[in-house]
């Protein structure tokens, strides 16, 4: 895969909650991944800007495809465990290493909710990183 030095940039609304939106920015480079993902509530003002949440790097092990070593390089306690999950999913799909930023906030999400929006996130992240590959 040639690398990209354009980001793609992704947004919608999440699956039973449009109130809240996804939004990713995915860069593709020659030898790693960054993805950095957020939400934004659009009941509140544009004032209100997410922080920077946490960061973590993920890398596949060749050889063992179900294992994936990952590392957290910032954290921030509300983030941590979906950019891990994040992390983990995209190398082992991707099979190259990842680093993952997350700010996301899923208050008012029941957990089902949740992994309801990580899986339409993956999916678009994924349906994106094919169509470069």
């Amino acid at each position: 895969m040639e690398p990209s030095f354009s980001p793609v940039e992704i947004s919608f609304p999440l699956p039973k909650h449009p109130h809240l939106k996804f939004h990713a920015h995915l860069s593709f480079l020659g030898t790693c991944n960054i993805i950095h993902l957020t939400t934004t509530d659009l009941d509140l003002s544009d004032s209100s800007l997410p922080p920077m949440g946490s960061f973590v790097y993920a890398m596949p092990d060749m050889i063992n495809d179900r294992n994936v070593i990952s590392t957290a390089l910032s954290t921030s306690g509300s983030s941590i465990d979906y950019a891990t999950r994040m992390a983990k999913i995209l190398a082992r799909r991707m099979r190259r290493p990842v680093y993952v930023g997350c700010s996301m906030n899923f208050a008012g999400t029941t957990p089902e909710e949740e992994m309801e929006g990580l899986t339409v996130a993956v999916d678009q992240i994924m349906q994106n990183w094919n169509q470069k590959s």
